[in-house]
């Protein structure tokens, strides 16, 4: 049997030319700017405009690129590899903005003849702006290029025991280098998003809180100072929060280090390699923060490629057990929930 793992992710300009095409296919997304076209065209082009110059100073840092394809691929093949020979497994790379597109991978797959298929975002917690949006444009792909095959989209993970190891390892030694500054306070930082889209029932903070409150508990340091913020925040409108910044500032008046842990990350770009090691540390420097120290992201950490090996049986296995196989999404934090059909419903299963 052949299977095909799809991995989700967000992609990143591969040259400095690409900045602003990336940016376009970004604000295009009506997960993104939800106003009908051509408005959100006309919009998408304006401010892939404005904002490329600023996107481009940032991968400056990077060398004019992002490293966030390399770091999927390295993902992807790590993963297969441990897959036995029972079944031949493939995995494949989706990016939501940038090469490889949806489009090109939904051929590479109908052309490997995949009899079952798994979707694997990574990203750990849910969003309509993230997940969400790369299964709803998997979906299109997928049809375009003729695939009828079962197919499972795993829908998210925030608690799942691998992610959660490899994040606990990582910043209980970072812990242990902090304290040596003082009581360190731990900063769960996550990409944030406009308000507007959590209130119409996006999951995403509640997540968010999912990981962290799991990370602490299996921490197990008494009394640990730490809380969720969110960064990366563009534009005028009200954002979900307290922002990083903000926390920043605190920590510094507090006179207490910091230990950033990117939460809703798994891999390494811009957010954490400019974001967070130069733009935020140049800024807890600013303000006197006694010390500043991030986590790495899970990346390839065999605990987490084990994890998500996990995950994609699962997934298979519903497919197995299916009546009538369709696209099945599948949660993977408490209570490992299960539904189907509509993403509508991925939004509040996780509460019930």
């Amino acid at each position: 049997m052949k299977i095909a793992i799809v991995l989700f992710n967000l992609g990143g300009p591969d040259n400095p030319s690409a900045v602003r095409p990336f940016l376009f296919n970004l604000f295009n997304d009506p997960a993104i700017i939800g106003v009908p076209n051509p408005l959100r065209w006309l919009l998408a082009k304006l401010i892939s405009f404005r904002r490329a110059p600023t996107a481009k100073a940032i991968y400056a840092h990077l060398g004019g690129s992002s490293p966030l394809l390399k770091q999927t691929v390295d993902q992807a093949q790590a993963l297969e590899k441990l897959f036995d020979n029972e079944d031949q497994v493939k995995t494949f790379i989706a990016m939501r903005y940038w090469h490889p597109l949806s489009d090109e991978t939904a051929r590479s797959v109908k052309n490997f003849g995949a009899d079952r298929i798994v979707l694997l975002p990574l990203y750990p917690q849910y969003s309509t702006t993230t997940t969400g949006s790369s299964i709803t444009e998997w979906q299109r792909a997928a049809r375009k290029a003729g695939i009828v095959a079962p197919t499972s989209a795993i829908c998210c993970y925030p608690q799942e025991t691998g992610f959660i190891e490899a994040i606990v390892k990582d910043t209980r030694n970072v812990i242990v280098e902090a304290s040596n500054k003082g009581n360190p306070r731990i900063l769960f930082s996550a990409h944030g998003l406009p308000q507007k889209i959590v209130d119409t029932g996006d999951p995403y903070p509640d997540q968010i809180k999912l990981t962290a409150t799991e990370v602490v508990k299996k921490l197990n340091i008494s009394n640990l100072d730490w809380t969720v913020c969110y960064q990366s925040r563009v534009g005028p409108l009200k954002w979900i929060g307290p922002s990083t910044d903000d926390e920043i500032a605190r920590a510094a008046k507090d006179g207490v280090p910091i230990v950033v842990v990117p939460i809703a990350f798994v891999s390494e770009h811009s957010e954490t390699l400019v974001e967070l090691d130069i733009e935020y540390r140049e800024l807890a420097t600013s303000l006197g923060v006694p010390a500043y120290y991030r986590v790495a992201t899970a990346y390839i950490t065999p605990m987490f490629i084990s994890g998500l090996k996990k995950l994609v049986n699962k997934a298979l296995k519903e497919i197995k057990e299916a009546d009538n196989p369709e696209i099945l999404y599948i949660f993977s934090g408490a209570g490992s929930k299960i539904c189907s059909s509509t993403g509508s419903q991925c939004r509040n299963n996780e509460k019930n």
